[in-house]
This record gives structure tokens, C-alpha cells and sequence, in this order.
């Protein structure tokens, strides 16, 4: 993904509200499945992880972004950003680089 994709899909970002939070149990299978429902409907979603320092807040990002094969778009305190392409019905056209 280019820079100023990136920046496109920061400011659609904006205003959307987180949709999932990942708790104390951390990354299930169900979470998994959860965030990839969400990103084949929305294409664009906010996640909330809820991980007292640092590395291991990055690391759950991370492993979300693997498993689900979703780019992090942005990462704020708490709150990652995650884009991925619908397979159906695409919503978000994407500018050229």
C-alpha cells in the first residue's frame, strides 16, 4: 500500500467508532473470525486492544494483522486501524498511488 493510501484510508477512518475489543482472553479463534466477518462487510474497521504495556499490545496488533492477512492502516494508543479488500462487494476504491 502507497503513502497517500494510506493517508486516504486514515482520514475515512476518522470517524468510525471501534467495532471489537480484544479483552483478556486475548486472540481466540472466535475473535479471529469475528474481525474477518467485520472486514468483509466493512473493509475498513477499528479495533480496541486492551493490553497494559506496550510490546504486548503491538504483539496482539501484529497477530491479528497475520491471521487475518488485513494491512494496519494506523495504530493509536489502544486502538489499531486495519483495511482489508472485500472479496464480494467492494466499497472502498482506493486512490493510485
Amino acid at each position: 500500500m502507497t503513502s497517500a493510501q494510506t493517508r486516504f484510508l486514515r482520514g475515512q477512518a476518522h470517524g468510525l467508532k471501534a467495532m471489537l475489543q480484544v479483552g483478556g482472553k486475548g486472540i481466540t479463534d472466535a475473535l479471529v473470525a469475528e474481525i474477518e466477518l467485520a472486514l468483509e462487510h466493512h473493509e475498513l474497521i477499528k479495533i480496541k486492544v486492551a493490553a497494559e504495556d506496550r510490546e504486548a499490545r503491538d504483539g496482539m496488533i501484529d497477530a491479528i494483522v497475520d491471521r487475518t492477512g488485513a494491512a494496519l492502516v494506523q495504530r493509536i494508543g489502544h486502538t489499531a486501524v486495519l483495511y482489508r479488500q472485500s472479496r464480494d462487494k467492494r466499497q472502498i476504491v482506493l486512490p493510485r498511488a
